[in-house]
């Protein structure tokens, strides 16, 4: 079979002759021969597979940089390397899921405290973090106010100012008036304070040399998770980057409503992992999202989304210090039947360190209760 013109070639592969000059100037996809009068190109049949190729890493959305490395790869690693590329294809699109369900939320939602029928919620709460029974040091930092709730586990040699330094440019929104409307802006901005604070903190830690010699350079670097809710009267807003996590408890079930930002997590939502394989995995507690060192891109954005309190509800905030060494059942026992909010604190983290209290571990409570307002003085 003789060389296709490029008119023939392009109806075969089903990439438009507009497509493939493009992709001979770029160096991706060659002609087999030029003709030196009229210029045409034309194509070996073999080329069809690459071609083929080309055309559905385009469908699939892929950089022509990236297609590029890929037809220069084996087999097996070019399917490796789709793999990689989809799943942070489905990352991605997961953050915009979830700003997008945000939106909707936000615009849709309509204040149940404007029903003259409603009755006033707040929340009642406390807080508690442990060093654990194995770290020298604690660089978790825990925080419970009246409207805003906050986890933040620290690593690297600045982990424990880096967490409290997140938390601490939170604490603002304990007192600003937030217009209507203005939730997600608000979010946004106190988020980006939380992380140009971490960044500060790196910096006095690379200006001081705070880790020890020979310490490698992930030693020397400061990063957090910050996982914290909002209480806006009648909603709580959620901003999640790291591995600490949030339940719920509803109606005596317990419901986990963050979503892991670890490499073994990634490989679960991938197939690659099962659950069970994930809880033993020597790297489960590798992020690939945080504040600090891996806050890099669209891949620092945090998880952001809107709930909508029922009094009764019971929301715990906490480390991986916690999830990671005590069972959900366990974690379910204490939230379901301790009712003090302190008390309960102070069972999970006994829990932690009664399972050898390998990790820092905090905990935050958070009821939401029908407010009794006072009695008119006479």
């Amino acid at each position: 079979m003789g060389l296709l013109t490029i008119g023939t070639f392009a109806k075969a592969s089903r990439l438009s002759p507009k497509a493939l000059r493009l992709y001979d100037e770029l160096g991706l996809l060659r002609p087999a021969r030029v003709d030196p009068v009229t210029g045409y190109r034309l194509y070996a049949p073999e080329q069809l597979e690459q071609a083929r190729l080309v055309a559905w890493l385009r469908r699939l959305g892929m950089p022509l940089a990236r297609i590029q490395h890929i037809c220069t790869l084996e087999a097996d690693a070019a399917a490796q390397e789709i793999r990689a590329f989809w799943a942070q294809v489905e990352a991605d699109t997961a953050v915009r899921r979830e700003l997008a369900a945000f939106l909707i939320d936000h615009l849709s939602w309509k204040d149940p405290a404007m029903s003259p029928t409603a009755k006033p919620l707040g929340i009642r709460y406390a807080a508690l973090s442990d060093t654990g029974l194995v770290r020298e040091s604690n660089q978790d930092t825990a925080y419970a106010g009246s409207r805003l709730l906050a986890v933040a586990d620290g690593y690297g040699s600045g982990g424990a100012p880096a967490s409290a330094a997140a938390v601490d440019a939170l604490k603002r929104l304990e007192t600003d008036t937030i217009p209507a409307g203005s939730l997600l802006n608000v979010l946004e901005d106190a988020v980006e304070q939380a992380r140009q604070a971490v960044q500060a903190v790196q910096a006095v830690q690379a200006v001081h040399g705070v880790a020890g010699a020979g310490s490698s350079p992930e030693a020397d670097e400061a990063g957090t998770t910050l996982t914290a809710m909002l209480w806006t009267g009648s909603q709580l807003a959620l901003v999640h980057i790291g591995d600490s996590r949030v339940h719920l408890l509803r109606d005596g079930e317990l419901f986990q409503i963050t979503h892991d930002h670890t490499m073994v997590q990634s490989m679960v939502d991938e197939g690659r992992l099962s659950l069970e394989e994930a809880a033993s995995h020597p790297q489960r507690s590798l992020l690939i999202r945080a504040l600090g060192p891996l806050d890099q891109g669209a891949d620092a954005a945090p998880d952001m989304r809107l709930h909508d309190a029922r009094q009764g509800d019971r929301y715990l905030l906490c480390s991986d210090g916690l999830s990671t060494v005590v069972p959900t059942g366990e974690i379910r026992r204490v939230l379901s039947g301790v009712s003090d909010p302190e008390q309960a604190v102070r069972e999970l983290i006994a829990l932690a360190n009664g399972a050898g209290g390998p990790d820092n571990v905090s905990c935050v409570v958070a009821d939401v209760v029908e407010l009794h307002p006072r009695p008119t003085q006479l």
